[in-house]
């Protein structure tokens, strides 16, 4: 290979980069200042702003939660004087005596819009619906409600939340009617608490009342009645990764949250509504303090951006002063190119000569290797070649799918099999002659497991049911671990060729440790025709073109040379059996060796 020579040549002009010289460190400094001024003053702006927006977002939840308070208190408090007043109704009184309902309903339909109530029904002694502003529950009996047993315990207004079946609460005031001191009903005012929700419905606050339990009887999400507060937060949707980004990116400017709902920070307020141990909250929404304290810094992160464009203006200016400067400079530039690149030209087309030459001295080498190759090294690179073809096939189907981790690992199998084919091509010889390779101990677990997972692409393809049998403890040998898995590939291969065309074909493999290290190959092919003939080279009954028949000699003289036997026999029931026996590892033949 030719080297390029180093060129040299004479009065050079002065390089750009030592005439202009870095930008100046004052600069450098002044932008430096000015980034930090910028962020200093942002980070100050935003918790400044945050805390008083927030403040004033706090004071204005807290006005309007004494409001909803007050107004839900005074409704029941208005209401809580109508059934008192009923009770003691002349009209009512006498039709609850006397049995004649017929003026009733309308009396009652008369009150309900002057009193402001949900519906009012009047019970008769039974418990059953005489008169009632909505004339639909005529006739209907309330014996059991928790209304109708109150009255009927208690001489003075009794106040009752029953839940509903489509959902809600119903709030009523009861109170008993007598004549004579004697109950002949029950006069049942229903308050109208739901129109709050619905006033509620336009807020962007949630609402929420509980009751001295901690149930939720009101509130704007409907969902939410019935339940604990906790149990209503658990049961906001769950929110994934993209969410959890979006709510952090979206609460920097706001204080820490008092919960969240549907991933969104709100502020949590809690009053108390003095009737019966009632208890209000609200949960405000940070988005009017994030839309004020955003809009402040927008105009700030805009006055340090123009500040910021200007300088770098007035830097490009300066830089194009410069550039009218380095033109010269790069006219003489180009004129020195072009010299160097007809000189790497010419020693260009001498590089390729020489390679010409050097292609045609490697091409005349691999015909002579060629010529000496022999049929059995077709045959024992014959498994490696379709294992990597299959490899390569599937590596391109997955980086198709963009997998590109798991075709990286086809490729490193690939790889083992270029080197396992490296291998097999030095261990050739050792048919003609006896080798005197060096031997280690060999883990005949491990090298089982390496020559399946080369067949692993025949065995898919087949379809093999595969029974492997394997001790609990480590079968070691002392041998060539390379030569050991080359039976071991040679013995599966013949038991998948003596499968073929079986509808369920079967492949058995036992590894077992006794005075010698046995592994047992079996199938359920047609077995062997010709034991005496099995291990001679060139000996196959396959079809021509599909075996030469030298994978059982080879097999057999690695095992002769590490010790060992390999034998055939027909199965019971059936099908071939091959053993390869080897010496076994232990500690009186380690310290031999």
């Amino acid at each position: 290979m030719v080297r390029l020579a180093p060129i040299t040549i004479g009065d050079e002009p002065e390089s750009p980069r030592k005439r202009t010289g870095p930008m100046s460190w004052r600069v450098r400094l002044a932008l430096f200042a000015l980034l930090v001024l910028a962020g200093v003053t942002i980070w100050f702006t935003n918790n400044l702003l945050t805390d008083r927006f927030t403040e004033t977002t706090r004071n204005r939840a807290e006005l309007r939660l004494a409001l909803y308070s007050g107004n839900v208190l005074s409704e029941l408090r208005r209401n809580s004087i109508v059934p008192q007043l009923l009770a003691r109704d002349p009209a009512l009184i006498g039709a609850l005596n006397s049995g004649d309902f017929s003026q009733s309903t309308q009396r009652l339909i008369s009150f309900v819009d002057e009193i402001g109530a949900a519906s009012l029904i009047l019970l008769d002694a039974g418990g059953r619906a005489v008169a009632a502003t909505d004339r639909n529950i005529l006739g209907a009996t309330y014996r059991q409600e928790p209304f109708f047993i109150g009255a009927l315990r208690s001489n003075a207004t009794v106040f009752s939340s029953i839940p509903r079946e489509s959902g809600g609460y119903r709030f009523t005031y009861s109170r008993r009617v007598e004549s004579n001191n004697e109950l002949i009903g029950v006069i049942v005012v229903e308050v109208d608490l739901q129109k709050f929700e619905r006033a509620w419905a336009g807020i962007a606050d949630a609402v929420l009342i509980t009751d001295s339990a901690g149930t939720i009887i009101l509130a704007t999400e409907p969902r939410w009645r019935g339940l604990t507060e906790e149990e209503a937060l658990r049961r906001q949707p769950a929110e994934g990764a993209i969410e959890r980004a979006i709510r952090v990116t979206a609460d920097w400017t706001a204080l820490p949250a008092d919960a969240y709902l549907q991933g969104e920070a709100v502020l949590r307020m809690e009053g108390r509504i003095p009737f019966r141990g009632w208890r209000i909250a609200s949960f405000t929404p940070y988005a009017s303090v994030r839309e004020r304290v955003n809009g402040v810094l927008a105009l700030e992160i805009m006055g340090f951006a123009i500040l910021l464009a200007l300088a770098f203006y007035f830097l490009n200016r300066k830089t194009a002063l410069r550039m009218a400067l380095f033109q010269r400079e790069s006219a003489e530039l180009r004129a020195l190119n072009v010299r160097l690149q007809r000189e790497i030209a010419e020693r260009e087309r001498v590089q390729e000569t020489l390679a010409v030459a050097e292609q045609t001295l490697a091409q005349s080498s691999k015909l002579a290797a060629l010529g000496e190759m022999s049929a059995a090294v077709s045959h024992e690179l014959n498994q490696p070649l379709a294992a990597m073809k299959t490899y390569l096939a599937g590596a391109r189907l997955l980086i198709n799918r963009n997998r590109p981790d798991e075709a990286l690992a086809s490729f490193r199998r690939v790889d083992d099999l270029l080197d396992r084919m490296g291998a097999i091509t030095r261990q050739l010889k050792s048919y003609a002659r006896k080798g005197g390779e060096s031997l280690s101990p060999v883990d005949m677990g491990e090298a089982l497991g390496s020559a399946l997972s080369m067949m692993e692409p025949q065995l898919k393809q087949r379809q093999i049911k595969l029974t492997r049998i394997l001790p609990g403890e480590p079968v070691r040998v002392m041998g060539d671990r390379v030569r050991i898995e080359q039976v071991m590939v040679n013995l599966l291969r013949n038991a998948l060729d003596a499968t073929k065309g079986l509808r369920d074909p079967q492949v058995e493999v036992i590894l077992s440790s006794g005075e010698t290290a046995t592994l047992t190959v079996r199938d359920n092919g047609h077995g062997i025709e010709d034991l005496d003939a099995l291990f001679e080279p060139f000996y196959t009954t396959k079809q021509p073109g599909e075996g030469v028949g030298l994978g059982l000699a080879i097999s057999s003289g690695i095992v002769n040379d590490l010790g060992g036997r390999l034998t055939a026999r027909n199965g019971e029931e059936g099908g071939a059996v091959f053993e390869m026996q080897l010496p076994i590892l232990n500690e009186t033949t380690e310290a031999a060796e």
